[in-house]
C-alpha cells in the first residue's frame, strides 16, 4: 500500500512537470478561404504589438520562414504578396506548486500519519501568435498561437531549437483542410 501511494505521487509529479514544459499550440482559420491560392507572403508589423530586440525578432522570423517555405510559400518584399504575415510575442510569469506526500497509512488497525511538503517556483511562459492576412481584402484568414515554458537562462542555440520545434508544431496543420 505504501509503495503504491509513493508510486502514484511520483507519477502525478512527473505528469505535472511534463505538462508544464510541453508546447501548447492552437490555431483557427477562415473556413471560406481557399488556401491553395496563396503562394507568396510579406512580413508586416502588427499594430500595437510589442517590439522585440533585433536578435529575437530575427530568430522568430527565421523559424517561421523555414516553416512557410516547407509549405510552398515564398517570401517577398513586394506589396503584391498573397499573404501578409505578422506576429506578436510575450513572456509571462506563472507560479508553479509542487507537492509530495508521504503516507504511512493504516498499520495493524491503528491510524497512520501523513506528511506533505511543497515548494513554489516561478516559471516563465512564452507565447507567439502568428497572423496571416489575405492581402487583397486585408482579412485575417489564419491565426496560430504557440505557448511554451521557457528557460530564461538557455543558450541561444537552445532557444532557437525550442523556437523551431514550436513553429514546426504550430504549422503542422497549415494549410488547413476545409471539410465540405
Amino acid at each position: 500500500m505504501k509503495k503504491r501511494i509513493l508510486l502514484a505521487a511520483i507519477a502525478m509529479t512527473v505528469l505535472a512537470l511534463g505538462r508544464a514544459w510541453a508546447q501548447d499550440v492552437r490555431y483557427n482559420f477562415d473556413k471560406e478561404t481557399d488556401f491553395s491560392k496563396f503562394k507568396t507572403y510579406k512580413w508586416v508589423p502588427l499594430k500595437d504589438a510589442t517590439q522585440l530586440n533585433d536578435i529575437t525578432d530575427k530568430m522568430i522570423k527565421t523559424a517561421i520562414d523555414e516553416q512557410l517555405a516547407t509549405k510552398g510559400l515564398t517570401k517577398t518584399d513586394a506589396d503584391t504578396a498573397d499573404l501578409y504575415v505578422g506576429y506578436q510575442a510575450a513572456v509571462g510569469q506563472e507560479k508553479q506548486f509542487t507537492s509530495y506526500s508521504s503516507d504511512r497509512g493504516w498499520y495493524g488497525g491503528g491510524m497512520g500519519s501523513s506528511t506533505t511538503t511543497g515548494t513554489t517556483s516561478t516559471i516563465y511562459v512564452g507565447q507567439i501568435a502568428v497572423d496571416m492576412y489575405d492581402s487583397s481584402h486585408k482579412d485575417l484568414v489564419w491565426r496560430g498561437l504557440a505557448s511554451k515554458t521557457i528557460d530564461q537562462k538557455a543558450k541561444p542555440d537552445k532557444q532557437q531549437k525550442n523556437l523551431t520545434k514550436a513553429m514546426a508544431k504550430l504549422f503542422k496543420n497549415y494549410p488547413p483542410e476545409v471539410k465540405k
